[in-house]
């Protein structure tokens, strides 16, 4: 009886025990730059721990009285911090990078087994600039192509294919501002400026309401702050690119700074060339020139604990141009000129504000325009019998995107079991889908014409809320949803997508995961399936031309097998709907031979389908001690179906491929080298090739009464193709090694950076073709195509 009245009397005490929360900030010890995914809890009692944001504000409410609290993050020493929590307490942790060679840190706590979220990896950018790079260029892309469920596209190129979706259904994000194209040199390198980047996020699957509008990933980049206390800064030179970054205070320990810039000199490299071939023509010059550059800025302003702002601006551009001067006997004369070029501007001004330890808001106003233009121009002058004919011709070619757009965030942690996430954003998009400048002039005639699609505004809508919450200690779920809306001309799609993953934990090293989401993409990407170019256009969801929408299906398990090594199985389903493709025959640029043709409605070319993506995945990594790295392997199929593509047969997609495997693997040797490796291959990726060709009847007729050249012959001829993607590339293959070299210096460190691309120089195929002409009265020949042999690349970085 005494023990029921002694429960009964400590009943209240023990359900209402006092609790606060401890919240704030974790930062870089050296800069005070913040910092993502870093880990607080109890040593004592594991439940109570939280995650860093975006922004390195975490909240953490606990028992009143003493704590041992730790503070980890890989790449960092651990901090250990005794608190007595009698009040609600704002704090900043600062973290030391300085961790010895070997040094193994073991955090007791296994966020990768502990979180709700799957299909999601961070990619350290340490990991990234010590592996081997293609010609020495450091690329985040080419870095998550080494992951399971991404697939490259062509060789060298840095496009990134998730789990059977296409380039346009990844949503990549450089300080929360859409990118619309990621490549330069036509692919071959990505605009990502490692120099500039504190962190990466790929999200495959499970996605959380706060992300939207593509079907397929969230490739999610952060750029560096600035370092609050004092100056630092770095230059580089590469073989086809020089770069410089430099950072520091300009009011210290309130307001930082930023700048990184980075230029190629192939027009350099491209004037021997010049001069060599115009060495015997006296009647022509000219002149050929490529080269892309980027910048990234930004600025931090420190208000106080509670408020910070930021300004980041992203701008990058590449242009090819050439230029052509002949001469004739008599005076006659032609000046011809060409431009090509594309490029990104993104800016984003962000807040943030601490309302209390638990409600944390982040407000972003952002601009984001990606364009493309191209045009010829051409001049000549003959002198016929005394008169001078003078003729013009012109032609440019313009599209791009715009984006201007505003959201807000808020992370509201009322306990350690409940992490709530909620917002909404806008943007309003301008389309410019395509628009063709022509004119032709002479001394009679005078045609100065624009013909093409006109823009096409729309808004698009989101408001979304979830909650990543614990059950019990074993069952954890994030379950959200997100409402979206589109506007476009009289019509407005709104739709409902649910999301929902959840955790099981049957040991503190082991958990089963699984997760649904659905997602809808209001925006089309048209491609021509030959070109890889940037004149590819992003178009909207129209009346006659629907949003995509796809539902995806994940689950796995997530397997601590010691403190150094972390073990991730998913297998995933993936379906599609509205997908758009170029119906055969068709091309973004119309048909000349038809003049006005290139002035119709781009919804007419299009044709939309359906497809399915499925495979599993695993993947098993180290992150800590001298050797570290991971072995990713996909076993996937991906299936597309259009009733006017292929005969409405189901058929492979393009990128397609049943196995895929990378062992990616870093050696640090003492404070001087480290080492790195990468071997890749892949399953050969489904082409489209001519079955046979021939001439129809009355083609035959004009060739027995002609004599015109094989060209003619060619052009006349029909081709036929069974169905798409109807052939297979052979298996792709690839080894890289790197070598870095450090050396403390007066300065600063010096690094030497040695690396070669495909070490066994293996022929991997860059484009096939069916030789249909070659040898008449024979079968056709597949010819096969490599760009890329063995590449030695050398850098040097010195860090000041």
């Amino acid at each position: 009886m005494k023990k029921i009245l002694i429960f009964l009397l400590l009943f209240p005490s023990i359900v209402f025990a006092q609790k606060h929360t401890i919240a704030g900030y974790v930062e870089d010890q050296k800069s005070e730059e913040r910092l993502i995914g870093a880990l607080v809890y109890d040593a004592d009692n594991t439940t109570y721990a939280a995650a860093t944001n975006n922004y390195g504000f975490f909240s953490l409410t606990m028992p009143e009285g003493k704590h041992k609290i730790i503070v980890s993050l890989v790449g960092y020493a651990p901090l250990e911090v005794e608190i007595n929590l009698q009040k609600d307490t704002t704090v900043v942790f600062s973290l030391s990078s300085d961790i010895q060679v070997g040094e193994v840190v073991v955090t007791g706590h296994n966020n990768e087994v502990e979180t709700s979220q799957m299909s999601r990896i961070e990619v350290p950018m340490k990991a990234i600039k010590t592996l081997p790079s293609f010609m020495g260029e450091v690329d985040i892309m080419k870095t998550l192509q080494l992951l399971p469920g991404v697939e490259g596209g062509t060789e060298g190129t840095s496009g990134v294919y998730v789990r059977g979706g296409g380039p346009d259904q990844n949503l990549i994000l450089i300080d929360g501002v859409p990118v619309y194209n990621v490549n330069h040199l036509f692919g071959f390198f990505s605009v990502f400026n490692a120099d500039a980047i504190s962190g990466v996020s790929l999200y495959k699957g499970g996605f959380p309401a706060r992300y939207g509008g593509r079907l397929s990933s969230v490739i999610d980049v952060t750029l560096k702050e600035g370092n609050m206390k004092e100056f630092h800064g770095n230059v580089s030179v590469g073989l086809i690119s020089s770069k410089f970054t430099i950072e520091g205070p300009i009011k210290k320990n309130k307001t930082s700074f930023i700048v990184s810039a980075r230029r190629t000199y192939v027009d350099v490299f491209l004037l021997p060339l010049e001069k060599y071939l115009q060495r015997n023509e006296d009647d022509m010059n000219f002149t050929v020139g490529y080269y892309f550059y980027d910048f990234n800025a930004k600025i931090n302003h420190k208000f106080s604990n509670k408020d910070r702002l930021f300004f980041s601006v992203y701008g990058g551009q590449d242009k090819l141009h050439s230029k052509t001067e002949e001469f004739g006997e008599n005076g006659d004369r032609s000046h011809g000129k060409m431009g090509l070029g594309w490029g990104n501007i993104i800016s984003a001004l962000r807040w943030n504000h601490v309302y209390n330890p638990k409600l944390f808001s982040n407000l972003t106003l952002t601009y984001s325009r990606f364009n493309f233009l191209t045009d010829m121009k051409m001049n000549t002058v003959e002198y016929d019998e005394g008169d001078t004919l003078t003729t013009d011709i012109g032609v440019s070619y313009t599209s791009g995107i715009n984006d201007l757009a505003a959201k807000m965030d808020y992370d509201y942690i009322p306990s350690t079991t409940h992490k709530i996430k909620f917002g909404a954003t806008g943007i309003y998009h301008t389309f410019h889908p395509g628009e063709t400048s022509m004119k032709f002039a002479t001394k009679d005639f005078d045609v100065d014409t624009v013909i093409g699609d006109k823009p096409l505004n729309a808004w698009e809508f989101a408001v979304y809320a979830e909650d990543d919450f614990s059950l019990t200690k074993k069952i954890k779920f994030n379950i959200g949803g997100r409402l979206s809306a589109f506007q476009v001309r009289d019509t407005l799609y709104l739709s409902p997508e649910p999301r929902f993953s959840g955790r099981f934990l049957f040991s503190d090293r082991f958990s089963f995961k699984i997760s649904v989401a659905k997602m809808k993409q209001y925006l089309h990407f048209l491609t021509n399936n030959s070109l890889g170019m940037p004149t590819d256009l992003w178009l909207p969801a129209t009346d006659i031309v629907v949003p995509q929408l796809s539902w995806q299906y994940a689950t796995g398990f997530s397997f601590a097998v010691n403190d150094k090594i972390n073990l991730v199985v998913e297998g995933f389903y993936k379906k599609m709907d509205n997908l758009v493709e170029l119906k055969e025959g068709e091309s973004i640029f119309g048909d000349l031979r038809y003049g006005l043709a290139m002035g119709d409605i781009w919804e007419s070319k299009v044709t939309q389908g359906q497809g399915w993506s499925y495979g599993g995945e695993f993947l098993v990594k180290k992150d800590v001690g001298k050797f570290t790295g991971w072995l990713a392997y996909t076993l996937s199929w991906s299936n597309r179906q259009f009733d006017e593509i292929s005969f409405g047969k189901i058929f492979p997609f393009k990128y397609d491929r049943r196995h895929s495997l990378s062992i990616v693997a870093m050696y640090k040797l003492n404070d001087n080298w480290n080492f790195g490796l990468t071997f890749v291959y892949m399953s050969g990726t489904p082409i489209t090739l001519t079955n046979y060709n021939y001439y129809p009847l009355n083609t035959i007729r004009a060739l027995n009464m002609s004599n015109e050249e094989n060209w003619f012959y060619d052009a006349a001829s029909v081709e036929y193709f069974s169905e798409r993607n109807n052939y297979r590339l052979p298996a792709y293959n690839r080894m890289d090694l790197s070598a870095n070299w450090t050396k403390k210096v007066k300065l600063g460190q010096r690094t030497w950076s040695f690396g070669i691309y495909n070490v066994y120089n293996h022929f991997n195929v860059f484009y096939a073709d069916l030789e249909t002409f070659a040898e008449p009265g024979k079968p056709p020949q597949l010819a096969l195509y490599s760009i890329i042999p063995v590449l030695p690349s050398i850098s040097y970085k010195l860090e000041f």
